[in-house]
């Protein structure tokens, strides 16, 4: 007969999974809301590249219109429901509740920065060349000029949106610690811009570098990282923000949380985003 009878203990605290629970990119693009319709519509306006003139041969001096687009947000609900019995509640570990409502939030986290990356990948403008492509300070210049030859403004509003691995090989260049480029060392305590799970601003060259975990292409040959201006892309939402309702059914017995909001997005203006296509998959 054995002489023990072992206690299985468990922690009432619940560790949270390795996910992105924060959006990280809503800060780094035009953002508005509607309290009432399905589109959204943001105006882009400027002169359209016009030059001055002198007066004409009249003496009248020449009139032009200015350049006005408007650019139509469609708007989609998105939802996460997370419903769980009576029973499940009080027979599983940690709090089920704070659970349900906070990987509810989560998904819909997620899903605006899904629609913003969606938007930057139908940018047309592109440099790099899969499996061949990797990294480096001369590659990120490259879209830097690409902006700047745009008419793109270096105003503190550039994001350098990356993919781990991307970040990975600039860690390794003597440029991206360099006093030349960067006032605030990036291997400072906790300001290492590899990503993290809330939104942060690390400034290299005058960019906001953000290294994201759900980028497209992600640990293949054929990763997608961008060089974009805030005003090149447009997100909506519905005035009230993310709606994160919480209840129990007493009938049925079972409790529900659930996480709601009214979203889209669109490209503004095209000039002002550039993909980078390079190589992770030494990193992968």
């Amino acid at each position: 007969m054995a002489d023990t009878a072992y206690m299985t203990m468990y922690r009432a605290e619940f560790v949270k999974a390795f996910e992105q629970h924060e959006s990280l990119l809503r800060e780094t693009v035009t953002t508005d809301g509607t309290p009432k319709g399905n589109q959204f519509v943001f105006l882009v306006a400027g002169s359209g590249g016009a030059n001055a003139n002198t007066r004409g041969a009249n003496g009248m001096i020449p009139a032009r219109s200015d350049s006005l687009t408007q650019n139509t947000a469609v708007l989609q609900e998105w939802h996460d429901l997370v419903r769980k019995t009576g029973f499940n509640i009080f027979a599983s570990q940690g709090d089920q509740r704070a659970i349900m409502q906070m990987s509810s939030v989560a998904v819909l986290n997620r899903k605006i920065d899904s629609i913003i990356t969606t938007v930057l990948d139908a940018g047309t403008v592109s440099i790099g060349t899969a499996a061949q492509t990797l990294p480096n300070v001369a590659f990120v210049m490259n879209g830097l000029v690409k902006l700047q030859n745009a008419g793109v403004p270096w105003d503190g509003n550039i994001t350098l949106l990356c993919q781990p691995s991307f970040l990975a090989y600039l860690m390794q260049a003597t440029e991206f610690a360099s006093a030349k480029y960067v006032d605030l060392k990036p291997y400072a305590g906790d300001k290492v811009p590899a990503w993290r799970d809330k939104p942060r601003a690390y400034e290299w060259m005058g960019m906001t570098v953000i290294a994201h975990p759900n980028l497209t292409g992600r640990g293949t040959t054929s990763e997608y990282s961008y060089l974009y201006h805030k005003s090149a892309v447009g997100q909506a939402m519905d005035t009230g923000g993310l709606k994160t309702p919480i209840g129990y059914f007493e009938e049925q017995d079972y409790s529900w949380a659930r996480a709601s909001a009214f979203m889209g997005g669109k490209m503004l203006q095209n000039t002002g985003v550039v993909k980078l296509l390079h190589d992770g998959s030494a990193y992968a």
